[in-house]
């Protein structure tokens, strides 16, 4: 997935990155536990969207086709949905403890 999908190597780039912030800001437990259960749903979320885009692709064999190009619309929005629920947990856990 991280070689195939840009969007997931950025994702695993701000993983790697909330870890790291977490650690150094001494997050408390519960902090963890919503920065993981974020963290997971993301990825989740963006190995579905790119399964969702490779069986489309596969089906249509690459022909561009209305109905395909909603769902794989669809299935990207999924991921901006679990992207912007991390943005604010990143926002609610780390914004305070930085300034």
């Amino acid at each position: 997935m991280f070689r195939e999908t840009p969007n997931a190597l950025i994702h695993l780039i701000l993983t790697i990155l909330a870890i790291t912030l977490g650690f150094i800001l001494r997050i408390s437990t519960g902090e963890w536990l919503a920065v993981c259960i974020v963290i997971g749903l993301v990825f989740a979320a963006e190995a579905i969207n790119t399964a969702v885009e490779k069986l489309a692709d596969y089906a249509c064999e690459k022909q561009p086709d209305p109905t395909i190009k909603k769902v794989k619309d669809l299935a990207a929005a999924g991921v901006l949905f679990a992207a912007l629920a991390a943005l604010a947990v990143g926002i609610v856990v780390f914004l305070p403890k930085i300034i």
